[in-house]
């Protein structure tokens, strides 16, 4: 394989793909839970914010994982590997909604810090690509982060 990227460094990149892609699995799987299970006088608010963040992550997670493809590297699949590789840890029982929009706050910023951690490694590496994917998700998850933040001011 010859893209114009050293083998090593696609690895590296690789590699960190893998660890937003297992950011972004945990965090989708966060949103659909809250999705599912919100209630009180904002049920409806978020129940169709919520459908919308998810949504949006379940594309995104093709795109990283087929990044990861396209340097040459396998895509991490399965839950295991995602609760190994992820920062972001699951949340236990059903919080209430406001703590749901906490934990979804603390899981956006999460992975937006993934995302941002990549990037010297881009840049060093000369991969425009997988640049413009994680700029893309960048944005997505500041400004998810800020609208959630928003929800909890007083």
């Amino acid at each position: 394989m010859d893209i114009g990227i050293a083998k090593k460094d696609r690895e590296k990149i690789a590699a960190g793909l893998s660890h937003l892609l297992a950011d972004s699995y945990t965090l989708y799987l966060m949103t659909h839970n809250f999705h599912w299970n919100v209630t009180g006088p904002m049920f409806n608010t978020l129940h169709l914010m919520f459908m919308g963040q998810y949504t949006e992550q379940w594309t995104a997670l093709d795109l990283i994982a087929e990044r990861i493809r396209a340097l040459g590297c396998p895509a991490p699949g399965t839950y295991k590997e995602f609760v190994r590789l992820a920062s972001i840890k699951e949340v236990e029982g059903q919080p209430r909604a406001l703590d749901m929009v906490r934990h979804l706050v603390t899981a956006q910023e999460a992975v937006a810090r993934t995302a941002r951690g990549l990037i010297p490694l881009l840049d060093k590496a000369n991969d425009q690509p997988t640049l413009d994917l994680i700029t893309q998700r960048l944005e997505v998850h500041e400004k998810t982060a800020w609208m959630l933040r928003s929800l909890l001011e007083e």
